[in-house]
């Protein structure tokens, strides 16, 4: 029998999220991750938060910045639960930051959102669904901060 975990648990037991629920922890967004939803989570992987600039994710895991944490947190999070076929037919999703996120399907199988490429395969859980992205998205005012 399959567990039915939601998007946090299921984040948390994947090796290639660790950095990433740490930020989840950090922030103390944990709640919002296994909350009813639905909801869609960009996830990005260790790789993606290696890609950023030296430091930078240290800066934002210091309990002084964990609001500007929790806004680069939530900018990867969108209502409702979108499949990689949906985005066809979107241009963009309002994140639950606030922002909107860019999204671009390229042929038949591939969708980048902003400059991050959408991974395969994709991670259902019970409130939601999680894609794999390979680039930390930072919202406009956070990615001006973190240089």
């Amino acid at each position: 029998m399959k567990e039915n975990l939601n998007i946090f648990e299921t984040a948390t037991r994947d090796q290639k999220f660790s950095t990433f629920t740490k930020a989840i922890n950090a922030a103390g967004l944990g709640e919002l991750l296994n909350g009813a939803g639905p909801l869609t989570l960009f996830a990005p992987t260790d790789e993606a938060f290696a890609k950023l600039p030296p430091k930078t994710m240290d800066d934002l895991l210091k309990p002084e910045n964990k609001e500007r944490l929790t806004k680069v947190l939530q900018y990867h999070v969108v209502p409702g639960k979108l499949l990689v076929k949906d985005f066809r037919d979107f241009k963009e999703a309002k994140t639950m930051q606030g922002q909107h996120l860019k999204i671009d399907a390229i042929g038949d199988s591939s969708i980048q959102v902003n400059n991050a490429k959408v991974l395969t395969p994709a991670l259902d859980a019970s409130n939601g669904i999680i894609l794999p992205v390979d680039t930390v998205l930072m919202p406009q005012a956070a990615a001006t901060a973190a240089h």
